[in-house]
């Protein structure tokens, strides 16, 4: 079956925060109550909102099996141009291992080039030590340090 990329819709709300809550990390932070949360559709319309802003999902045959955030950020920095961000990147844990992370990473890269971004950028928590080597494998280097203050 073939793999398509595509806008998420509100209706995908809940394949995705399932696939956001399936790890260690995920089960900690997410609600996968049914039906969805309020803070989950008013993060989705505020991201559906904005040009800058998508949250996409990879389906096959009818199925969401991944899903990732890109954010266009523009900046005054490396004379005025633009990053690409990538965010809470999954794949569902029955399909992983068969390149749809891969495959969805490479449509994430491409979709940022169509829009002009000349650098991308992701962060992934230490603990994910298979991911950092996932993203590793795609050119993707650890060449700054990383912050987070939870407020």
């Amino acid at each position: 079956m073939s793999l398509t990329f595509r806008r998420a819709s509100e209706a995908d709300l809940p394949a995705i925060i399932a696939m956001l809550a399936d790890d260690d990390l995920g089960r900690q932070r997410e609600d996968t109550s049914v039906p969805v949360a309020d803070c989950y559709r008013e993060a989705f319309s505020a991201i559906d909102k904005d040009s800058n802003q998508l949250l996409a999902v990879a389906e096959r045959g009818g199925e969401i099996v991944g899903t990732l955030q890109l954010t266009f950020l523009p900046g005054l920095s490396h004379q005025g141009l633009w990053r690409g961000q990538i965010e809470s990147v999954r794949v569902s844990s029955s399909t992983r291992g068969g390149g749809i992370g891969r495959k969805l990473l490479e449509w994430a890269i491409a979709t940022c080039r169509e829009r002009g971004c000349r650098i991308i950028q992701l962060t992934s928590d230490k603990s994910r030590t298979d991911a950092i080597r996932f993203y590793e494998s795609l050119g993707f280097t650890a060449s700054h340090e990383g912050f987070k203050l939870k407020l």
